[in-house]
């Protein structure tokens, strides 16, 4: 089921809690006194996309299976956000931080005198 923005947006409250993760949208209120880290840490994100503080948090892959019993839908499409993957991030932050090692190293030696 597609879900806008402004219809996640309505969700906020203790008695009607939704939230958006990597672009899929859950029902949270049942899971509220329940959370670990407390309803707060929800309810902070109630309405709104909590994709990037669920990422720095780290959940685990049982936290991850349990959260699918919450989904209701996805984003409308033209509403949806891309998300780097911080794994893939850093492999292009190294892959360029070589790159500049090897470039430098290169330009040493043709520019060194000699």
């Amino acid at each position: 089921m597609s879900i806008s923005a402004a219809e996640v947006k309505k969700h906020r409250t203790k008695n009607s809690c939704w939230m958006v993760i990597n672009n899929d949208v859950y029902d949270v209120t049942a899971f509220l006194n329940e959370h670990p880290g407390g309803e707060d840490a929800l309810l902070k994100y109630g309405g709104k996309d909590g994709t990037q503080a669920f990422e720095d948090v780290g959940h685990s892959p049982d936290a991850r299976e349990l959260m699918k019993k919450f989904k209701i839908g996805s984003l409308h499409p033209q509403e949806r956000k891309f998300y780097v993957d911080p794994c893939n991030k850093w492999k292009w932050i190294m892959l360029a931080l070589a790159a500049a090692i090897i470039a430098g190293v290169a330009a040493r030696r043709y520019y060194a005198p000699g």
